[in-house]
């Protein structure tokens, strides 16, 4: 693939940029590590979430060793990463065994939005750029917010890093250079610019090239055939990747109000090694990207008891597979776009009342190159209509839903127009006035649309499918504490309990061939769970401080589709009963250090749970260790990570091994 002039010219600029990271800091701090700020945020009248979400931030979120989003999402609890192998490998999110497509992601205010498949690749969003990543289950409990916000069963927010300035500076900048394993080359920078005391700008642009290469082991025993089993050690191949992302936007801020654009770009070719089987280890399938959006959002406080909040945002996303090694050569292009209109108002009847309405408007069409296609588009729109109530130590919110869904395909039958109306009701309450203890609870009913391929792909789709709903109950308590002057500073606490149900499950079955396959609602899953986390700040001498944080989830997740099924009541494929995480980091002077771990317990890789489906628990533990220093206001930060560490050998999804023992090194220069 031919690349062009401008193209090449910012990856030769972004290679050989200086391993900087410049970031304007106060003179007399010679030791510490200063994280570039961040736009003051102006909350809107009546903001108070009653629910929140788990959050990584700041520095917490950039000592982890992680190379994207994906990477960090593994820190959360009730979340299962999918990761399909290596350094340019598919990531994709599942919030408490409901499935990926029932998870929505926002970025900077507005959802990501993928059509054709439903999926959202979080292994192209970088961390260099991200200020925070926060998880809600059910939805962000906030009536401030655009009906696409109320439409998902989980929700993770990005956010990007947004330029603030201290007295007298006029330009941030910042540049990173990464190298390591798998060949990985991976600079990146970023420019902020004052452009007034009310407008400022920001740039973001990062490379990534890497070979993808790692050496794996791949085990496979037959207990009815020993002689058919083997162990072989081997090296992954076709897992190389060479992407380019670019972000710019002008951020702003107005009488009781704020407002802000972006442009993103993202342009990427990979190699697909495939899954591992019989001794097949090689694979040449390829798959580029480009991936193209504008958004923009303006929010303000017409009067004290009006506000208003607009957001408009176009996407146009490319996909180009190869695979020209099978027994059918295949070469496909799929172009999507989208628009999306949004308009969220909240009036404040009372100091403690207040009420939302939000009406949004999307527009998505697919084209392709494939035989017979279809060529959909789809027309929705959304009203919500929002109350919340707020007291000293009781809150509560409700929010009802209606979704209108019309489709049109120049050929073949369309999807009937879809209308749904689903509720959410959530309630937070402290007890005892002088013990810091919440309890909060929610239910909530919404459902997914079937995706373009559900409903279109050739031989495989069914336009007669309904929408696949979920229902959620959830009931927990928090407690955090501060303490003074003592070496344990905070210490937090958070337990939940909850049950999901998912009907109208879709799934792929066979038809009058093996070789012919379509899509039907034939599933219902049910999903009990328990979800605890924990966090501490210490204190341990004058200047050691340390941070811990713990998570540990139980989850079962059966299958009820059909009592005549050999399968009916197990547990669903990927989906361990038991998962976990811990992060220790430690501050001391000049150098900063940082442990963490992830535990996936037993499942089973199959809908049936017996041996031969059985997958093996993994674990992986990665270390950091960080020096900086600062000499005539130029800092220097040398990192240094190990991924990994104990070297396990472990498959996340069945026969795609993912890579052993790796390092990475960082080195910035802050001026």
């Amino acid at each position: 693939m031919r690349i062009p002039l401008l193209r090449s010219t910012l990856y030769a600029v972004l290679a050989g940029c200086p391993i900087v990271s410049v970031i304007a800091q106060q003179p007399s701090d010679s030791t510490r590590t200063k994280d570039l700020r961040e736009v003051a945020v102006i909350a809107p009248r009546g903001g108070k979430e009653i629910a929140p979400g788990q959050q990584l931030k700041g520095a917490e979120l950039q000592r982890l060793n992680a190379q994207s989003v994906a990477d960090a999402l593994r820190f959360f609890s009730g979340i299962q990463i999918k990761d399909y192998g290596g350094i340019g490998g598919l990531k994709t999110v599942d919030v408490r065994s409901m499935g990926t497509n029932h998870t929505g992601v926002f970025y900077d205010g507005i959802e990501l939005g993928n059509a054709q498949n439903g999926v959202v690749d979080l292994g192209r969003f970088s961390l260099d750029n991200m200020e925070e990543i926060t998880l809600y289950n059910g939805q962000k409990s906030s009536i401030f917010q655009p009906a696409k916000d109320y439409g998902s069963s989980g929700s993770i927010y990005l956010s990007t890093l947004k330029p603030r300035f201290a007295q007298g500076e006029k330009r941030h900048l910042r540049g990173t250079f990464k190298t390591g394993s798998f060949g990985l080359v991976n600079p990146s920078i970023l420019w902020q610019e004052k452009i007034s005391n009310r407008v400022a700008a920001s740039f973001s642009g990062e490379w990534t090239n890497a070979n993808g290469r790692y050496k794996f082991r791949y085990r496979k025993t037959d207990a009815h055939n020993p002689a058919a089993g083997y162990d072989t050690t081997a090296v992954r191949k076709n897992g190389d990747i060479n992407a380019f992302r670019l972000e710019g936007s002008l951020h702003g801020v107005m009488d009781r109000g704020e407002w802000s654009s972006k442009i993103y770009f993202y342009d990427s070719e990979r190699g697909l090694p495939g899954f591992m089987a019989n001794n097949l280890f090689k694979h040449v399938d390829r798959q580029w990207d480009r991936n193209f959006f504008v958004q923009s959002s303006w929010r303000k406080d017409i009067s004290p008891r009006y506000s208003l909040m607009l957001n408009g945002k176009y996407a146009y996303d490319y996909t180009h597979y190869l695979a020209p090694d099978t027994a059918y050569y295949t070469e496909n292009c799929y172009y999507q776009q989208e628009v999306y209109l949004s308009a969220a108002n909240q009036f404040t009847v009372t100091k403690w009342w207040n009420v939302g309405l939000s009406g949004d408007f999307q527009w998505n069409k697919l084209n392709a190159d494939l035989k017979n296609f279809s060529y959909p588009q789809r027309f929705t729109t959304l009203v919500a209509l929002a109350t919340s109530v707020n007291f000293q130590r009781f809150s509560a919110q409700a929010s009802l839903l209606n979704t209108n869904m019309n489709e049109q395909v120049k050929r073949n039958a369309a999807s009937p127009f879809r209308q749904e109306l689903t509720p959410a009701v959530f309630v937070s309450w402290q007890p005892f006035n002088k013990i810091p203890v919440t309890w909060r609870s929610f239910y909530k009913r919404i459902f997914r649309m079937p995706t373009f391929n559900d409903l279109y792909y050739t031989d495989i789709g069914n336009s007669n499918l309904k929408p696949e709903f979920t229902t959620q109950y959830n009931t927990g308590l928090t407690w955090n504490h501060t303490f003074h002057g003592k070496v344990l500073q905070e210490i937090g606490m958070e337990t939940d309990v909850y049950y999901n149900e998912v009907t109208d499950k879709i799934v792929a079955v066979p038809g009058a061939s093996q070789f012919r396959w379509t899509m039907m609602n034939l599933g219902f899953v049910k999903i009990k769970g328990i979800d605890v986390k924990a966090r501490a700040a210490w204190q341990v001498l004058e200047e050691l401080q340390v941070t811990t944080r713990a998570t540990y989830t139980y989850q079962e997740a059966r299958d009820y589709t059909d009592k005549s099924d050999s399968f009916y009541g197990h547990q669903i494929p990927y989906i361990p009963w038991h998962s976990g995480s811990l992060i220790i980091g430690g501050l001391y002077k000049a150098w900063d250090v940082n442990y963490s771990f992830v535990y996936t317990g037993e499942r089973y890789n199959a809908k049936a749970n017996i041996p031969e489906n059985y997958a093996l628990p993994w674990y992986t533990s990665d270390v950091s260790l960080a020096y900086a220093r600062t000499v005539n206001k130029t800092r220097f930060r040398l990192t240094a990570q190990v991924n990994n560490l104990l070297n396990q050998y472990y498959d996340v999804v069945i026969n795609y091994p993912m890579p052993g023992r790796n390092f990475k090194f960082i080195l910035s220069v802050n001026i």
